[in-house]
């Protein structure tokens, strides 16, 4: 047996298809529903009351068939419809049995009687019940009824969200504020109540949320309650639960101060939902919109009906008029009877004919609504939806307009209730799903939060850094102390005009986000901002504002910014001509030339960074252009020489050319016209050998030869008097020159992974200022005596060696205390107690500021600027 609740749902499931059902629809059914009935009475009457009453019909001569004017033959018939000329009984007895009267009227039931007497009623039944059925055939269709159900929980869905209250009641703001033209907008109150659209002032306002009771019924049985309760179903007035009340009508038609909030704010689960239900709504239209299939079976069950029609009517109509009371049946029963002719009456004849006219004319109503629907289908385009009525009033002006299923579906919908695509259109357009999510931002990402996201870089600065956020929080341009701002992975950044507000930007990096700008927003960033950092994966990804930032010094550009065609259309970047103060620019990608743009900005640049990812760097011509240019690194860029393009450059102060293959360093005689030439950086390449000519860099600082496969140094490279940072680690040296003493300047020298056995002790007597000394991998079998006379050293990493003990001069070096040495523990026991103790001891500056000296008269500095200043030093 079935259970209450399992019959409520069967009824309040088709319930829901009245949605999808026009006026035509509901009155064919109805005229289905009397065409049933009248059959089922017709058929009724026949199984109880139907029969005929036969009587004998007396002859001029009662013994002879001949006689009695009835012709006789093979061909006469047992019954005809036209009653003869012969006269009838007049009340003269007949001497027939009760029995033989049954007798007779059984048999001319079933020979005088047509059948359509006896089985149109059923046949009728037939007919309506074929009609009923294919009335809701498409609700059925294996094809269809899917998507027609999934249409209706989307569309209920729709109706109860508290966000369809919310974005109608703004969009019905904005439209008000359109029509209406105040003098002072301060001063608007609700007694100036301006223009309302038709639909805000109708019963089912959307507005409200006031719905028919079917489409509350709908949206609570087809959906699943939430399983976190909303907050706004207890607080709000426009929450689920004003559905079915009419008094908040009124309230969401009245105007609103300007500057009023649109509704309640939407708490997290609510906000979570509705964005649930704007990807469940795009996913179901691309769904719907790839296919008409229940376009083509609703025509085709309407074409059906049609027809079914033409052929009821075509065949009903005629047999009408055959339906008589009287008939004149011949049973061949004279031998039993004594008589040969009889005549009948059919009980039910006038009450059937008068069934049958109304069934007729039921028949020639459904038709009539048929043909009427196959017209409006034809003349009618439903698989095209346009929202041009809503953009007419003002509300919903991005809706997109719609095709095939879905289109149809809404042009069903709106034959039942328009104001439910309007509904829909909130969840369809791209203003409305940007607002929701703008105000989710607001409320996840607000300045409280914000603020306690603020860090410090490596200068100190205020910094901030976005991943991954649909949309910038409104909160983020209230950050007037936010100096550096990191945007990564955002799809749509807006700038607007109110970053005015953050007057301390200086910096802004963009990865992989596309960012728009508005015109007041651009010209706050013309005026302020310095640094600018984009990642990219093509070029043509980058926006075209960047090339009008007239105040901009530094310019970062991390990504594709070649083109794909020939080595002439290597940039594709736009004009920098603009950038009048640019002075750093880096580019990350894979370059085929020296972008002979740069010219343009040649006389501000004075650095260039070239990451060509280990594409090869084919045209440097380029550079001969940038004669003003102090810093240059070109790395990755697959150079095997030194380029000739170097020697015009005659303001280089440093050059890094590391992470190449260059293999010979012969071209160095032409750089000692660079005579301002302090750093040169070429690690990670494949030199064999240092040329002498290395000695004419006179003013060079700082000389990186890590990662080679150098197995020598030259004696000239020691007379580089000025030379204050070596760097060969990671070589083949097995032997340093004494000619190192030389360097009394030296403060760092990395000899770390080379062979070394033994350290000259020139390098002790002579390099009295050094500081850092990295000899960790080597195949040192002992320390020099002479370690104790650098005074000044800070860093000592002697790990991985040959040692067997330390010597005790390493007390002298008070500045390796706290961890400057770096050495296996077991060899510390090596060392005399207090000389271990002594290296132990933490230095007395702080844990906070561990590179700061030892002098009370020193000044107090933070963490974060001594983390400057050692950057500054190890890029001198």
């Amino acid at each position: 047996m079935f259970t209450l609740s399992e019959l409520w749902s069967v009824t309040e499931r088709q319930g829901h298809y009245k949605l999808l059902k026009p006026w035509w629809e509901v009155f064919m059914d109805y005229l289905v529903l009397l065409m049933l009935m009248v059959s089922i009475l017709a058929g009724t009457l026949l199984l109880s009351q139907d029969g005929v009453v036969c009587v004998p019909i007396l002859s001029t001569s009662s013994n002879s068939s001949t006689s009695s004017g009835i012709p006789s033959g093979p061909d006469t018939p047992y019954a005809s419809n036209v009653p003869t000329s012969r006269s009838l009984a007049t009340g003269i007895r007949t001497d027939l049995d009760y029995q033989q009267y049954i007798y007779v009227s059984t048999v001319c039931y079933h020979k005088a009687l047509p059948w359509f007497s006896r089985f149109l009623p059923y046949v009728t039944l037939l007919q309506s019940l074929l009609l009923l059925a294919s009335g809701s055939f498409w609700f059925h269709f294996p094809l269809t009824s899917a998507r027609i159900e999934h249409f209706l929980a989307v569309l209920a869905k729709c109706c109860e969200s508290p966000w369809t209250s919310r974005a109608l009641s703004h969009a019905a703001k904005l439209d008000r504020a359109h029509h209406s033209h105040p003098t002072d907008e301060d001063k608007v109150t609700r007694t100036q109540v301006p223009h309302i659209p038709k639909f805000f002032t109708r019963q089912s306002s959307l507005d409200s949320e006031t719905d028919s009771p079917l489409l509350a019924r709908m949206g609570s049985t087809s959906t699943q309650p939430s399983p976190c309760p909303s907050n706004l179903s207890h607080r709000s007035t426009l929450s689920s639960n004003s559905i079915l009340e009419p008094a908040s009508l009124h309230k969401a038609a009245t105007v609103l101060p300007e500057g009023s909030n649109t509704g309640p704010t939407l708490d997290r689960s609510d906000g979570e939902q509705a964005r649930a239900l704007f990807e469940r709504v795009r996913r179901f239209r691309g769904h719907c919109e790839s296919s008409n299939i229940i376009y083509k079976v609703y025509t085709a069950q309407t074409v059906f009906k049609v027809l079914k029609f033409i052929v009821i009517v075509s065949y009903t109509t005629p047999l009408l008029g055959s339906i008589s009371f009287t008939y004149t049946c011949e049973p061949h029963s004279h031998a039993l009877t004594g008589y040969q002719t009889f005549q009948c009456s059919h009980l039910l004849s006038s009450v059937l004919r008068k069934l049958m006219k109304a069934y007729i004319c039921l028949v020639g109503l459904y038709g009539l609504l048929g043909v009427y629907t196959l017209f409006w289908i034809f003349h009618k385009s439903l698989r095209q939806y346009s929202f041009q009525h809503l953009r007419e009033i003002g509300s919903m002006l991005d809706a997109p307009d719609l095709c095939n299923d879905l289109a149809f579906l809404l042009h069903m919908t709106d034959q039942y209730d328009p104001l439910l695509a309007q509904r829909l259109s909130v969840f369809l357009s791209p203003v409305s799903e940007t607002r929701l999510m703008e105000e989710n931002l607001e409320r996840r990402w607000n300045a409280t939060r914000l603020r306690s996201m603020i860090t410090s870089d490596h200068e100190g600065r205020a910094l901030l850094q976005l991943v991954a956020v649909p949309h910038l929080p409104p909160a983020l341009f209230t950050l007037s102390q936010l100096e550096v701002l990191k945007l990564e992975l955002i799809g749509d950044a807006k700038l607007t005009a109110q970053i005015s507000n953050m007057t301390a930007l200086r910096e802004l990096h963009l990865y992989h986000c596309s960012a728009t700008v508005e015109s007041g927003a651009l010209i706050v960033l013309q005026e302020r901002l310095e640094s600018l950092h984009l990642t990219f994966t093509q070029a043509g990804e980058i926006p075209g504002w960047v090339y009008s930032l007239r105040s901009l010094q530094e310019l970062h550009l991390s990504g594709r910014v070649a083109s794909e065609g020939s080595i002439s259309r290597g940039w594709a970047l736009g004009s920098l001509r603009y950038l009048r103060h640019l002075r750093v620019l880096a580019l990350r990608g894979m370059l085929q030339r020296i972008p002979s743009e740069l010219s343009e900005v040649a006389g501000s640049l004075v650095h260039l960074e070239i990451h060509n990812e280990g594409a090869r760097l084919l045209v440097l011509t380029g550079l001969r252009r940038l004669v003003g240019l102090t810093e240059l690194e070109l790395q990755g860029c697959q150079l095997e020489r030194l380029p000739s393009a170097l020697l015009s450059l005659t303001g280089l102060r440093s050059l890094d050319l590391q992470h190449n293959c260059l293999r010979t360093l012969e071209e160095l005689l032409g750089l000692q016209h660079l005579r301002r030439l302090s750093c040169l950086r070429l690690a990670h390449n494949r030199i064999l050998a240092v040329p002498t000519s290395v000695g004419v860099l006179r003013a060079l600082e700082l000389l990186d030869l890590s990662h080679n496969e150098l197995r020598s140094l030259p004696p000239a490279l020691f007379t580089i008097h000025r030379l204050r940072r070596l760097l060969l680690a990671g070589n083949l040296l097995e032997e340093l020159p004494a000619e190192v003493g030389a360097l009394t300047l030296l403060t760092e020298l990395d000899l770390s992974r080379n062979r070394l056995e033994r350290l000259p002790e020139a390098l002790f007597a002579n390099c009295k200022e050094l500081r850092i000394l990295n000899l960790a991998n080597n195949s040192l079998g002992s320390l020099n005596m002479g370690l104790g006379s650098l005074r000044h050293l800070s860093k000592l990493d002697v790990q991985g060696n040959n040692l067997e003990e330390l010597p005790i001069e390493l007390g002298c070096c008070s500045g390796l205390r706290g961890g400057g040495l770096q050495v296996e523990s077991w060899l510390l026991h090596t060392l005399p107690c207090h000389i271990r103790d002594f290296l132990q001891q933490p230095s007395c500056a702080s844990s906070k500021a561990n590179s700061r000296p030892c002098s009370d008269t020193f000044p107090a500095f933070s963490a974060a600027q001594w983390s400057f200043l050692s950057s500054v030093e190890s890029r001198i």
